[in-house]
């Protein structure tokens, strides 16, 4: 009775906490979300690895009245809910909106527990994939996925491979405080939002030559990166806010931040996003500076990058980073 009284209020308060029907899956920008970046449950996953399944959903059925703790993607969740309150505003009829799947390969007996986290968080998910040991990662495109976030990443690199914008999130130590009524996703450009043509010329043949394949190729655009068709459904739905005058006040708001200089190696990603009819608010061009500072000034919700050194320094000033493991950089790293 308890565990169905559970499930029927969450039903109950999910009516009530937004006035709405949850878009179709088609026509949403679908975020799936791994239960481990959502909530904190590094204390579960220690009891899983080493005490094994059978304690681990005993652990788990005994605390399902104890909700999790917000984990590194919790923030970045809430900003897309506020984002999707001021389009329901704007476009009540409109079905392009965020949907958040939880996507998890926890037992289902784990969900009355996740079920009560997100009524004591108010949080608007109504999608649960729960596979129950198997890997999720095959649901991806019947959910028409547009993101997958995830701490696993053998999961991550599973998802890429299928063609799916995946990337690998950390939890930083301290995270700093973001902004709770406009979203902020910050990207690297080359391998992450373009393709690593550009990267593999510097990895093979020095700086000089990239600097002079950047020149000879500025009017050439760069092939997509993985996160490319992320940023094109960011840019679809702030589309709608300019649509509505409000393109100084857009609560989504994004940025590209890359070790390329301007003077040098800008010209061709400005350009390829120019080819692509896509927007990006604001662009740093580092010369390969440390990007954790500029980020700390930001404050985004989450950002992308290719390489982990980026990605460490990005966490260890509280940023909530985000590594995509595709292209020259990953193979290199295994080489070595």
């Amino acid at each position: 009775i308890l565990r169905w009284n559970s499930s029927y209020n969450y039903f109950e308060n999910l009516a009530v906490f937004k006035s709405t029907i949850t878009p179709k899956p088609q026509n949403a920008i679908t975020i799936a979300v791994s239960s481990r970046v959502l909530f904190n449950m590094e204390k579960e996953q220690q009891i899983y690895e080493q005490q094994g399944m059978e304690d681990y959903i005993k652990y788990q059925v005994a605390h399902e009245t104890e909700p999790f703790s917000p984990g590194p993607a919790f923030s970045f969740v809430k900003a897309l809910e506020a984002v999707n309150t001021q389009l329901r505003e704007l476009y009540p009829e409109s079905e392009e909106l965020f949907d958040v799947v939880l996507m998890t390969n926890n037992h289902a007996y784990v969900g009355l527990r996740l079920i009560n986290t997100i009524n004591h968080h108010q949080l608007f998910i109504e999608r649960f994939c729960m596979t129950g040991g198997n890997s999720p990662i095959g649901y991806l495109k019947a959910y028409h996925t547009n993101l997958y976030l995830s701490a696993d990443p053998l999961k991550v690199r599973e998802a890429l491979e299928e063609g799916i914008a995946a990337a690998t999130m950390f939890t930083p130590e301290k995270m700093k405080e973001v902004s709770e009524t406009q979203l902020r996703v910050a990207f690297d450009g080359d391998a992450v939002l373009f393709s690593d043509e550009s990267e593999r010329i510097y990895k093979a043949h020095g700086l000089d030559k990239f600097f002079e394949h950047e020149k000879a190729h500025e009017n050439k655009p760069l092939d997509h990166g993985p996160l490319k068709g992320f940023l094109e459904a960011l840019g679809k739905l702030q589309k709608k806010f300019y649509g509505k005058g409000q393109r100084m006040d857009c609560p989504i708001r994004t940025y590209l931040v890359t070790a390329r200089s301007a003077a040098s190696s800008g010209t061709r990603a400005l350009k390829t996003l120019r080819s692509w009819g896509l927007e990006i608010d604001e662009a740093l061009f580092l010369a390969g500076a440390p990007k954790g500072p500029m980020l700390e000034k930001i404050r985004p919700h989450i950002f992308f990058d290719d390489q982990m050194f980026h990605v460490e320094g990005a966490a260890e000033m509280g940023t909530v980073a985000c590594h995509v493991p595709y292209g020259v950089a990953q193979r290199v790293t295994e080489k070595e």
